[in-house]
């Protein structure tokens, strides 16, 4: 099935270059940090995560978003989600390679991976987040490849991957769960020393994942005359506008809890994130503009006749993704670290090198996405 990766039309081809171009501008910033170290990055000692790690907990989520559509399929039966299930699973499949080379490169040294395998440690929620995230990768290119291979044969998929199918729903909600373990933790960071974050994330996940989803397949419907079916995008616009719902929900919920207990651990990094905090306040423009979009987003997408029309169906969806991007890909990091416990201020913004390498990182995913969806899109057009 590969072969479909190599055959395409002159736009296909000059996106792969732009692509192995932006990976190349990557690779040279990549190169100043493995001879530089992260100094080249504007972390700090009070600010030890950066760019790196908010786009990772960002694209975990997106990667979960397969989940959204094997429930429905094959917990539901609701079978007008099989034609764009093979475009989840691949889209959860270059996401996970986008988080993990997020993650060699906020360790500065790419050899110092191979403490986590050389030298274990199961009491550490890093490697059990290692764990998942490697499990889920393998996962999804097993179903993927094993369903479309079967549907390329225009046969029934072997009975031993609804296995692996049903495996994967628990562990997509796996990834995300023990990624929030991550945050919350650490005792003190107070924005993040909340039972709620995994629910959090999820719900969080849940609205980005099939949002990003819709606007890819428009985009393939586009440039290759790929037909989800009618009525999928439109009903799938359903769980982003409703999972958004309930993260506004529960981020209302930490607003009402950290301020009317008034405790200032935890009030610091909300009014620093959304007033600013003693004169500091480099992310507050940003985290305004992501309520104002995800709450667009959510009065566009609630109205049904809306998700109806292709036009307002994407507006929403590009609109509550991107708010959700710039709430856990920028807001999280910065909203976690700063103040730290003393209540000193340090900002943080990534320098011109960290976005390089980050640039290259995201370009090497959509790279692996371009030729996966080729493929899958290849042979549903073959066998219609």
């Amino acid at each position: 099935m590969l072969e479909k990766a190599i055959n395409g039309s002159k736009i296909y081809w000059g996106w792969i270059a732009f692509l192995l171009l932006l990976m190349s501008i990557g690779a040279a910033c990549y190169w100043q940090q493995l001879s530089h170290g992260l100094t080249i990055t504007g972390m700090s000692r009070d600010v030890s995560w950066g760019f790196y790690i908010a786009q990772f907990t960002f694209l975990v989520g997106v990667a979960a978003s397969a989940v959204m559509l094997v429930i429905p399929k094959y917990l539901h039966n609701y079978q007008k989600f099989g034609k764009i299930l093979i475009l989840g699973e691949f889209n959860a499949v270059a996401m996970v390679i986008l988080c993990l080379l997020f993650i060699v490169a906020d360790l500065g040294s790419p050899q110092r991976l191979m403490n986590v395998l050389l030298h274990p440690t199961p009491n550490s929620v890093l490697f059990w987040d290692m764990v998942v995230l490697n499990g889920y990768l393998l996962i999804n290119i097993l179903v993927g490849w094993v369903t479309l291979e079967a549907e390329r044969k225009q046969v029934a998929p072997p009975k031993w991957i609804k296995f692996f199918i049903y495996l994967s729903i628990p562990w997509a909600v796996s990834i995300h769960t023990v990624t929030a373990f991550l945050y919350c933790g650490l005792p003190g960071r107070g924005y993040w020393l909340t039972a709620v974050l995994a629910a959090r994330f999820l719900a969080s996940a849940f609205a980005a994942g099939p949002a990003f989803l819709i606007l890819v397949t428009y985009i393939a419907k586009i440039f290759t005359g790929f037909d989800p079916g009618k009525g999928v995008l439109s009903t799938l616009g359903k769980t982003v506008v409703y999972a958004m719902c309930v993260n506004l929900f529960l981020l209302l919920c930490e607003v009402f809890t950290v301020f009317y207990s008034q405790i200032p651990s935890h009030m610091a990094h909300l009014q620093y994130l959304f007033v600013g905090y003693h004169g500091h306040g480099v992310l507050v423009p940003w985290m305004w503009s992501a309520m104002i979009m995800a709450v667009v987003g959510i009065l566009i997408l609630i109205v049904p006749k809306n998700r109806e029309q292709d036009n307002l169906l994407i507006i929403g969806c590009l609109l509550i993704f991107i708010g959700a991007w710039i709430d856990k890909g920028l807001g999280m990091i910065g909203g976690g670290f700063v103040p730290n416990p003393l209540h000193e201020i340090t900002e943080y913004v990534p320098s011109q090198l960290e976005l390089g390498v980050s640039l290259g990182i995201y370009a090497t995913g959509f790279l692996v996405l371009t030729i996966l969806y080729k493929v899958a899109i290849g042979v549903k057009q073959e066998i219609e």
